[in-house]
């Protein structure tokens, strides 16, 4: 069974059942908060130990620097997620779409910064080049897929934001931390596809 075949059965599976997911980040000024569509590429290699491809933000960006992410970016007018998700990464790390096999979106998250993000699952060839857009990615990595899906590696943390305890997720991968909404999609993905090697 290739790579494709096995999360899409992942992904079917679990549309019966009902896991515990992470819905969004609140804020307490904006309890109905205006939220801007946004896709971001789950791309998974095709590997004999299959890898998500990840970035990571120039330190110099305005928003978010340094953070880790997938590519990916707002759905822009007469786009649907997965065109959006697929633009997106070509445009900040050179991933030619015709080299996604789309296996279809996943679980919605929303940001405490008004985007409502589907995550948009695709396999990839593995060993592909990719060049990082210099404006928005300062590095592509990848993290086992195994590792990332493995909720042991999910580790809870708290932080006093706003005069309240807000919760979130990491995962530390070598000497990298990945949180926030990345995480949080990452928790979602794993109870969804209740993935094993």
């Amino acid at each position: 069974m290739t790579l494709a075949e096995r999360l899409k059965i992942a992904l079917a599976a679990t549309d019966r059942e009902q896991p515990i997911l992470l819905t969004g980040d609140d804020r307490d000024d904006d309890r109905v908060m205006a939220t801007h569509p946004a896709a971001v590429l789950v791309a998974v290699s095709d590997a004999r130990d299959p890898s998500v491809i990840l970035t990571q933000r120039p330190e110099t960006m305005r928003q978010h620097p340094g953070q880790i992410a997938f590519p990916g970016g707002k759905v822009e007018p007469n786009e649907d997620v997965i065109v959006a998700a697929l633009r997106e990464a070509e445009e900040e790390i050179a991933l030619p779409r015709d080299r996604v096999q789309v296996i279809g979106p996943a679980d919605r998250y929303r940001t405490i910064t008004g985007f409502e993000v589907t995550p948009v699952i695709g396999v990839v060839p593995p060993a592909l080049t990719l060049m990082p857009n210099e404006s928005e990615v300062a590095e592509v990595f990848e993290v086992p897929l195994a590792y990332l899906m493995d909720e042991a590696n999910h580790v809870q943390g708290s932080i006093d934001w706003q005069g309240r305890k807000r919760y979130y997720y990491e995962i530390h991968w070598q000497e990298r931390r990945i949180w926030g909404a990345t995480a949080a999609m990452i928790v979602n993905l794993s109870r969804r596809l209740k993935w094993t090697q």
